[in-house]
């Protein structure tokens, strides 16, 4: 009888340890959105396709509950392929009120690949807290031999829980490498090791459940969420282009247009006169090169060459992809009393 009482006296004493150790513990706040984390072959299709739920994703991860209190946000379940701005803008609220509450510590946000680069720009452009956000994903289905997913989450959940990620905004983290999401860009269409920061280098590294510091993120560049995003197509130019496409843009309504030029980001004569024409209704040009490493620069003199689009009104691209900036042109269009002139400032911050 004495033993039975000690043996009851032991339980009631490890769970009232392991409750204060549960309230001292961060509160994290996981937002999922689908891809190739939530899904797995499907015989029907031949392919991979949304099938887990964010509670079974957590599941599948032991022990993150001795690093966090996981709350768990539901927001979508699509491949990103299918990913849109407005969806983006949606999420970017979301996530806002999130963090505006005072027990969270952070959000981590499941992904799909195809476009977290840009999603994760979007929401380091747009959310107004200092709290920490990281992206992740996975490259295999939870079908695969050695699925990827349940390590990248464990992982982003413990960066959001460092202290290391308070400087880093908003943060892509997968296969333990961290990237900026401002820097960010998808690289290999299968490998697991498929994010890097190019020149810039990563953020860190996770290791035995230690964050790396390799790197600082220097600036954030901060809009307010808008309303609504207005039309911005962008075209990729190739040699022999007539700039129809842009024309077609513009007299369909396009409030602004990204062009990737070759090179230094440099077109030919007759895109120029499609730039020109564009410009000429007041409507802004962003242009970007479809190099991967080096920014466009307004270096040539012949038509089209950078130095007449600069000349022209054209804004460079700065350090982003054509699809980051896309999106802060977007974003940048989407402000109710943004002038021209504000907004070549903050294309040229980057």
């Amino acid at each position: 009888m004495k033993s039975g009482v000690f043996v009851f006296a032991i339980v009631v004493i490890c769970s009232a340890v392991f409750a204060v150790e549960t309230d001292s513990l961060p509160t994290v706040v996981v937002v999922t959105t689908g891809g190739t984390i939530a899904e797995k072959y499907d015989s029907a299709t031949g392919g991979v396709v949304p099938a887990v739920s964010g509670s079974d994703l957590l599941a599948a991860v032991p022990g993150l509950n001795r690093i966090a209190n996981i709350e768990v946000v539901e927001f979508c379940n699509i491949d990103s392929s299918h990913m849109t701005p407005d969806i983006w803008r949606n999420l970017s609220s979301r996530v806002q009120e999130i963090l505006e509450q005072e027990n969270v510590r952070g959000v981590v946000i499941t992904h799909g690949t195809d476009t977290m680069a840009e999603g994760a720009f979007f929401l380091e452009t747009t959310l107004q807290s200092e709290k920490p956000v990281a992206f992740t994903g996975s490259m295999r289905s939870g079908s695969d031999i050695s699925p990827d997913g349940s390590a990248n989450l464990y992982n982003a959940v413990l960066l959001v829980c460092s202290p290391q990620a308070d400087a880093w905004g908003v943060t892509v983290i997968l296969n333990q490498y961290i990237n900026s999401a401002r820097h960010v860009m998808k690289d290999n269409t299968t490998n697991i090791q498929t994010f890097d920061s190019g020149d810039y280098g990563y953020l860190g590294y996770i290791v035995e459940d230690r964050v790396l510091v390799y790197n600082a993120v220097l600036e954030h560049t901060r809009l307010p969420l808008p309303e609504a995003l207005p039309d911005v197509p962008l075209f990729y130019t190739f040699a022999g282009d007539d700039g129809s496409y842009i024309r077609y843009a513009v007299d369909q309504g396009a409030s602004g247009i990204v062009v990737v030029g070759v090179g230094a980001g440099n077109v030919n004569a007759e895109v120029y006169q499609a730039i020109e024409y564009a410009l000429g209704l007041d409507i802004p040009v962003v242009f970007c090169s479809r190099v991967r490493y080096g920014e466009p620069q307004a270096l040539y003199g012949d038509q089209g060459g950078g130095s007449s689009l600069v000349e022209a009104g054209a804004l460079l691209s700065g350090d982003l992809s054509p699809f980051k900036a896309r999106l802060l042109l977007m974003t940048a269009l989407g402000q109710a009393d943004m002038s021209s002139d504000e907004l070549g400032l903050l294309f040229r911050a980057y």
